[in-house]
Order: C-alpha cells, then structure tokens, then sequence
C-alpha cells in the first residue's frame, strides 16, 4: 500500500493538508512500552508550523490524540491510532489552483494518476502527511530506547543555499535546538536565518541540506540483498516531501578517491570486547574501524559505528512570484500562489529526519531479533 512503511513495525498514514485531520496507525509496537502523549507531543511541536518567524505561520497547535492501543501509560501491543485535528483551513487561497497547475508541485501528476485531487493545501501531497510519520516515530524511538540505551538520532541543518555550517566535535540536540535554523553552529545559524528572510521577503524560497548522525545502532541491522539497511534509509529519506537526494558515508565525494584512500580499516577496541553483541547476545569481539566513510553500512549491515547520512531538499515549490504554467483544460496561463508557507522547508524537516530514521531502525532491529534470537 502506498500509504504504509515497515514489515514488523508497520506504518500507515492517512488525511489531508484541509481535511479534518491527519493522522497514523501504527501495528506490530511490542507491548509494555512506556509511552504517554507527551513523548509524541514534544516532537510534533518540533515539526508544526508557526514556531518561528522563518517557517510557514499557518496556526496548528497539533496536539496529538491517543485514540487506542495504549492503556495506564504502556502499549499493549494492538494497534495504535494517533489523530491530529485540523483548526486552520484557508481553501480559498487555493480557488485559482482548481484549474491552474502549481509549478513543481503535485498538482499535474496526482491530476495524471488519479483524475481527482484534493486541491486544498495540496491534500496527501502536503507535508501536513508528516505529522503521522513524526508521531509514529515518537514511538519507534521509544522502543529503540528501551532496547539499545546508548541509541541516539540527531539530525541538523547542514547548508541553507551556500551557506554551512560548520559540525563541533561535540555534537548534541541542546545546541542544535537552540537556534530557530535547527543547525549546530550558532555563528551560521545567524547568516542563515538572514538569508532565508530575505527570500522571504521577495516572496521566494531557498533549500538546503540535513545531515544526520545515529549513534549507539549495534553491527548486524540490515537485510541483503534488497532491504539493505542503507536503501530503505534512503527510501524513507526520499518519501519525505521536498527531498532530491540522498548519501551516506563518503557519499558522492567517495568517488573522487581510491580503494586504499577510502577503504575503513579494523582495528580491535578493548573495551567493548568484554560485551556481548546486542543483537546475537555472543561475546563481542571489539571490531571497530579507524575511519567511518561507510557511513556505518557495508554491504547493506550495519557494522557498530555512527550512520551518518546526508539528505538534500529542493526550495520550496510555492513561490508568491508570477509563474507561468498551464490549466487542467490545456490551456497556457499564469499563476501566482497564495497561501502560507515555508521560505526554507529545512527547519520543521529536521524532526521528519529523525523520525523516519527511528521507523527504519525499529523495524530492522525487531526483524533482526525475530531472525536471530
């Protein structure tokens, strides 16, 4: 189904952008885990519009709605439904968008596949979908929580345009939400919020890229030959609106070196000799390697460093210019859109990261235990 993600923690979203909400169910979440709406509410909060003055101010406080599968603060193990009411609808800003196809946007293609779209907000195409990902993940990162306690996603702008930012070796979620960019330099984080007002103010948009960096992931996630840890990463980097592309490790720039160049070599680490593998449960055996341009994948299995990807995202599609472009009659017009929303889709796209990062994780590490145990 093209709504869902997961083979053993499986997601499925469903509403649209000026429905009456939005909103996820999420089957195959062992029982037993704490959870309370909090834990899902303080990441919508980090994803929903009106937060700063660089994103859309479209006003949705998103309070998350437990509508089963929880019961005294732990789940149970059945489905869980989450509902996301809608408060905020403007469908007259969209009139002219009934016929006038939005440049870049889904308008066309949905048109071409479906002959029928929800015009308003761009319906299933908005990024409002995210919200069932983002609540869904709230849970999975709970479950890999209690299962791996060094595991930890963070997720940070890297560039706005031209700019970037430069990565501390201290890296941490405190100094990446302290600024309203979301990125983890606080001198970039200024020449980037100014730039992205200033595309603003010309009623235009500007993209970017989000790196991310996952620690504590064990070596042995990852299913060869098609589920390869690093391919379903990228497709769910890829399903999140605005994205264009994906690396992990050395990525593109692997290609300018050598094997010997760009080869991780092993090497033992005493100290996590003396563990066992939270994955097979045998003794460790401390393999590490002194470079991580894999990205923390070979051959499709996690092998115990960092992941460590990078994912790009267009400029926003919606731009408040005259544009040219065509009707759902054929006919040749021009268009200049209305509505809210983001100048720079990358601030609200970092909790999407990491969301989508968690619901690959947990699914993996629960096939794995299923496999191996």
């Amino acid at each position: 189904m093209s709504s869902s993600l997961g083979t053993l923690f499986r997601i499925s979203t469903w509403g649209e952008s000026h429905g009456p909400g939005v909103g996820v169910v999420i089957d195959g979440c062992p029982p037993r885990i704490p959870l309370s709406v909090e834990d899902i509410q303080q990441e919508l909060d980090r994803r929903r519009p009106g937060q700063s003055k660089i994103v859309t101010p479209r006003k949705e406080d998103d309070r998350a709605e437990i509508l089963s599968g929880v019961v005294d603060g732990l789940t149970l193990g059945s489905p869980i439904g989450i509902l996301v009411r809608n408060t905020d609808h403007r469908p007259s800003a969209y009139t002219e968008m009934q016929q006038a196809y939005r440049p870049s946007h889904a308008d066309y293609t949905y048109d071409a596949k479906y002959g029928i779209r929800a015009v308003s907000g761009g319906g299933r195409s908005s990024a409002r979908e995210t919200i069932g990902r983002v609540a869904a993940g709230a849970i999975a990162r709970r479950v890999l929580e209690k299962s791996l306690p060094s595991y930890q996603t963070l997720a940070y702008v890297k560039t706005v345009q031209h700019l970037e930012a430069k990565v501390p070796a201290e890296l941490s979620s405190d100094l990446i939400e302290s600024n309203i960019v979301r990125t983890c330099d606080p001198e970039a984080a200024e020449r980037m919020i100014e730039l992205i007002e200033s595309v603003r103010t010309q009623g235009n948009s500007v993209g970017g890229v989000i790196e991310c960096v996952v620690r504590g992931v064990p070596a042995g996630l990852g299913e060869p030959v098609f589920d390869r840890l690093e391919a379903d990463l990228a497709k769910a980097m890829l399903s999140l609106p605005a994205t264009k592309g994906f690396e992990i490790g050395s990525g593109f720039a692997g290609t300018l070196l050598t094997g010997l160049e760009h080869n991780d070599e092993f090497y033992i680490d005493p100290a996590q000799k003396a563990s066992n593998s939270p994955v097979t449960g045998q003794p460790s055996l401390g393999i590490r390697t002194r470079t991580n341009r894999s990205g923390g994948v070979q051959g499709g299995i996690s092998n115990g460093e960092d992941l460590v990807f990078r994912v790009a995202f267009k400029p926003t599609a919606t731009v408040l210019r005259e544009q040219k472009t065509v009707t759902n009659t054929g006919e040749e017009t021009t268009l200049s859109a209305r509505g809210r929303h983001d100048p720079c889709v990358l601030p609200r796209a970092v909790p999407m990261v990491e969301a989508m990062v968690h619901l690959v994780l947990v699914d993996h590490w629960l096939r794995q235990r299923a496999l191996c145990s």
